[in-house]
């Protein structure tokens, strides 16, 4: 086997060398590259890069929960305004009772969670379709954003705005660069050499054969010239800035709900549900403790966004949140969720909201008004999941199917055919 087919087979799963099986991941790096020849070097600038993660940390907060609940077969109407009442919650007691930010966050975080468990009461026991109850709650909230509010702004306190304009702070000696933002980097190019090496000992371990070591080369070496690249762009920026208090929140969730979703019970039988309901329950699924606990995890991560996008705003208005669940869901699908449920990633659905969040990004830079901005984001996200529909159809190439591959733990494996798929999804998170 030639070594080019060796990488393929090792980084793609053996599929043909074409370039769509990079995937999003080969879309988002196709968008930067564009728009950084387009705008003159302005995507890549540390201020446009901190700024980008600043604006759009809250979005990519909302499609880490929208990844679950659209892999567990539902959909979610209702997280922009969800998001909006907990803002306006949260602003209105430390304006009106002097409440401390830290503790305002934790009401916050309550009221999402009440919020989460009135919505997955209905969904998971009483039977009501999610797009339902999330409808009606996307409209009660909204009214409830507005009734609290009374359709007024409401600022809020300089200590709570850490968490939504916040960055790392300036420590240790003058390098030019943010040093814990320097140290940020080096921790996660550990994790990546420290994630390889496990892996290759792991096998050993099993008597399994080991991919070569240029490749191990390769699957290291990629990632941390991007890293590095990230790190001094986010550590080089005007003084008083750095890396975002906001990134690094959703850094932490995106590596706590991958490690659910791979490695607990409860992250599978998510999958089970989506992937076949009636096959999970007859495995001992608890099949409405599933919806419960993922409707009511979406509300939480909903009113965690709202606080941190009100905290940016320095202010809480009744214009919050309002298409947020539309950008949530469309990151969710573009980074490889299927309709149906049982398929999708957390890391795919980062990617996914991050290509949004570039494309929204570079056409602002490029002075695209709003309206054409939302026409491309619509035809970007029709004609993604057109074109890997068709291709499916056809027996083709997918980019869904190429995306699972290289995070195919993030997914329940089953045999080829559907049906023998959605039993093996049923009963594998109970086989552990």
């Amino acid at each position: 086997m030639s070594r080019v087919k060796e990488l393929q087979k090792s980084l793609f799963g053996g599929n043909t060398s074409n370039a769509r099986q990079f995937g999003m991941i080969f879309t988002l790096v196709a968008i930067v590259l564009l728009f950084e020849i387009l705008t003159g070097g302005l995507t890549l600038n540390p201020g446009n890069l901190i700024s980008l993660v600043s604006q759009y940390s809250y979005i990519l907060l909302l499609a880490i929960g929208m990844l679950m609940v659209i892999v567990a077969g539902h959909i979610d109407l209702s997280v922009g305004s969800v998001a909006a009442f907990v803002g306006i919650v949260v602003a209105q007691v430390m304006q009106d009772y002097a409440v401390p930010w830290f503790l305002a966050v934790l009401i916050g975080l309550a009221v999402g969670a009440v919020i989460g468990a009135w919505q997955g009461f209905w969904v998971a026991y009483v039977g009501v379709p999610a797009f339902i109850v999330t409808l009606a709650g996307m409209m009660l909230f909204r009214g409830g954003n507005q009734f609290i509010g009374n359709a007024n702004t409401i600022p809020v306190p300089e200590g709570f705005r850490v968490i939504g304009s916040g960055f790392l702070p300036e420590v240790g000696p003058d390098t030019g660069y943010n040093n814990l933002t320097l140290l940020l980097g080096l921790v996660v190019c550990v994790a990546v050499v420290v994630r390889e090496w496990r892996g290759r000992r792991t096998r050993r371990e099993m008597g399994a054969d080991a991919a070569p070591m240029w490749i191990s080369v390769i699957r290291v070496a990629v990632p941390l010239a991007v890293i590095v690249f990230a790190t001094l762009q986010f550590a080089g920026g005007r003084v008083g800035t750095s890396f975002p208090v906001s990134g690094i929140i959703l850094g932490v969730l995106v590596v706590i709900y991958s490690f659910i979703t791979r490695n607990t019970a409860g992250g599978r039988h998510i999958y089970a549900v989506g992937g076949n309901a009636r096959a999970a329950e007859l495995s001992g699924v608890k099949l409405k403790r599933v919806n419960f606990m993922v409707m009511m995890n979406m509300s939480v991560l909903a009113a965690l966004a709202g606080m941190i996008f009100v905290a940016r705003s320095a202010a809480s208005g009744p214009q919050d949140g309002i298409g947020w669940e539309l950008d949530a869901i469309a990151a969710v699908f573009i980074g490889g969720a299927a309709v149906s449920g049982g398929l999708g990633t957390i890391s795919g659905s980062i990617v996914g909201g991050l290509v949004m969040a570039v494309l929204n990004n570079g056409l602002q830079l490029l002075g695209v008004g709003s309206d054409r901005v939302q026409i491309i984001k619509g035809l970007v996200l029709l004609l993604a999941v057109a074109f890997d529909v068709y291709n499916k159809k056809q027996g083709r190439f997918s980019v869904i199917d190429s995306l699972m591959r290289p995070f195919r733990r993030d997914t329940p494996t089953g045999p080829a055919s559907s049906s023998e798929a959605g039993q093996e999804r049923g009963k594998s998170p109970v086989a552990g």
